[in-house]
C-alpha cells in the first residue's frame, strides 16, 4: 500500500456500520479513459473492457490497482439523484507524472483534500444500499460536508471483480 505513505490518517470509533478512516490525501494523477453516463444507461464495463489492454502501455504506473472516478455536478447533493442522473465516470490508473501517457488516455488530476476511505465489501449490485448509507446516513451525522472534488474507488491488483461477494475495495469520498 504504497500509494498511502504520504497519508496522514486520523481514526474514528466503530459501531455497527462501516465507519470510514479520514485520510490527507496529496494530489493524485491518473491515466485513464472517461465518458458521460448515467446508472440507467451504466457504460461502466465497457470502459473497463477498452482501458484493459492500454493499461500495458503505460510505463509510469505508482501503483498495481485501478481507479473508478465519478465526478458529479456541484450541487450533487442538493438535487435528487436518480437513475437517469448523468455524470463523468473514468477508468484509470495512478500514475506518477502526466509526462509519457499514451496518446489513447487521458489525465485527471485529483486535487488534495481530506477523505472519508471506507472499505466496501460486495457485488456492484449491492452498492446501492452502501451508497445509500453513506450519504444519507453517515455523512449528514459526522460533521463533515460533501467536497466539490471527484468520488472513487480504488481496487487493488487482486480485485476479484464486481460480481464477486467477497471483493473488497476501497470508496474514497471528498469531505471538508
Amino acid at each position: 500500500m504504497d500509494y498511502l505513505k504520504n497519508c496522514k490518517f486520523t481514526f474514528v470509533k466503530v459501531t455497527n456500520h462501516p465507519l470510514p478512516i479520514i485520510v490527507e490525501q496529496p494530489e493524485l494523477i491518473l491515466a485513464g479513459l472517461q465518458t458521460t453516463m448515467s446508472l440507467a444507461h451504466n457504460t461502466t464495463m465497457q470502459l473497463w473492457q477498452t482501458l484493459g489492454p492500454l493499461k500495458k502501455l503505460i510505463h509510469n504506473k505508482s501503483n498495481d490497482g485501478s481507479y473508478s472516478v465519478q465526478c458529479y455536478v456541484d450541487n450533487f447533493m442538493s438535487i435528487p439523484f436518480t437513475p437517469e442522473t448523468k455524470f463523468v465516470k473514468w477508468a484509470a490508473v495512478a500514475v506518477t507524472t502526466e509526462n509519457n501517457i499514451p496518446k489513447e488516455l487521458e489525465v485527471l488530476k485529483i486535487p488534495e483534500g481530506k477523505w472519508a476511505v471506507f472499505l466496501y465489501k460486495g457485488t456492484t449490485s449491492d452498492f446501492g444500499k452502501f451508497a445509500q448509507y453513506v450519504y444519507q446516513e453517515w455523512l449528514p451525522s459526522s460533521g463533515y460536508q460533501l467536497d466539490h472534488r471527484p468520488h472513487y474507488e480504488f481496487m487493488a491488483s487482486d480485485y476479484l471483480g464486481p460480481n464477486q461477494p467477497d471483493a473488497q475495495e476501497e470508496v474514497w469520498i471528498p469531505i471538508i
